[in-house]
């Protein structure tokens, strides 16, 4: 299996997929993996892209280091493994936690790799609600998830799945399979980089990276999103990148790579062929 070593040694666990088109970079959210973007990695590549997705450190397949469970260390790894394979013209898709991942990446290392973006139910600006952020989540929100994490984070991911994530506790019948994998890539996570990751994609201010962003960009988020609410997330991303394309998808929950998995396949690949 290809790894990739960060700069502190960490091995970073990646899939490289239809190596001869345009590359696309994957970047899953909490606390799954790669094979979150599996189905949209084997869509991409079957219509002439080169798919890569990685397992942020602390998840997955990739090391669970103590230290580096943070954006800076994370967007650093996504650095090194870009670099390492080379990419440029590159468009990068992250869904939730790794729509902050790819964004502090550009406000770390620029764009010029970077063809064009995509931000999928994604946290930025800054989901926690502060002084100068009074339109974020309370605090509390996030200690729940912490609580949870810490005291029985198996039944934590359960109550995630068939509830709030895919919708399932809404209009959304999700298969029990479709659950099931949530669980089992959440419990592949280690436990200090899942718990550590609530504050990294909670508190974390991308206010300034979306700033720097320029290259092209699209925003997806739907309207039912319970876990990062689109009044929080996509509406403001969108309204904060100059030219950015903003589609709501109507009744929409957080897990869209499950929930809309056709609809969201065409409109990436109309973005990155655009």
């Amino acid at each position: 299996m290809p790894y990739v070593t960060a700069d502190d040694g960490a091995e970073i666990f990646y899939t490289d997929w239809g190596a001869e088109g345009t590359p696309v970079l994957l970047s899953h959210g909490w606390p799954l993996n790669s094979d979150a973007w599996a189905a949209a990695a084997r869509f991409l590549a079957e219509h002439g892209h080169r798919a890569i997705a990685h397992d942020r450190r602390g998840h997955g397949r990739s090391s669970r280091t103590w230290n580096g469970n943070e954006m800076d260390t994370y967007a650093d790894d996504l650095a090194c493994l870009v670099d390492h394979l080379d990419l440029t013209d590159l468009t990068l898709v992250g869904h939730s936690t790794g729509g902050g991942e790819i964004v502090h990446y550009l406000g770390r290392h620029g764009s010029a790799r970077v063809a064009k973006l995509v931000l999928v139910s994604a946290v930025p600006p800054l989901m926690l609600r502060t002084e100068d952020n009074p339109e974020g989540l309370p605090i509390d929100v996030f200690d729940g998830i912490r609580a949870g994490e810490a005291s029985d984070r198996a039944q934590l991911y359960r109550d995630l799945a068939d509830g709030p994530f895919f919708g399932n506790n809404r209009n959304n019948d999700v298969s029990q399979g479709t659950r099931d994998a949530f669980w089992l890539q959440s419990m592949a996570c280690g436990h200090r980089a899942a718990y550590e990751c609530i504050a990294a994609f909670s508190a974390t201010d991308f206010r300034d990276d979306l700033a720097k962003v320029d290259v092209p960009t699209l925003v997806i988020h739907g309207d039912d999103d319970q876990v990062v609410p689109f009044e929080v997330g996509g509406k403001r991303s969108a309204e904060m990148v100059d030219g950015a394309t903003l589609l709501v998808y109507e009744d929409g929950a957080h897990g869209l790579p499950d929930t809309e998995r056709d609809r969201l396949h065409a409109d990436l690949l109309a973005f990155i062929d655009s």
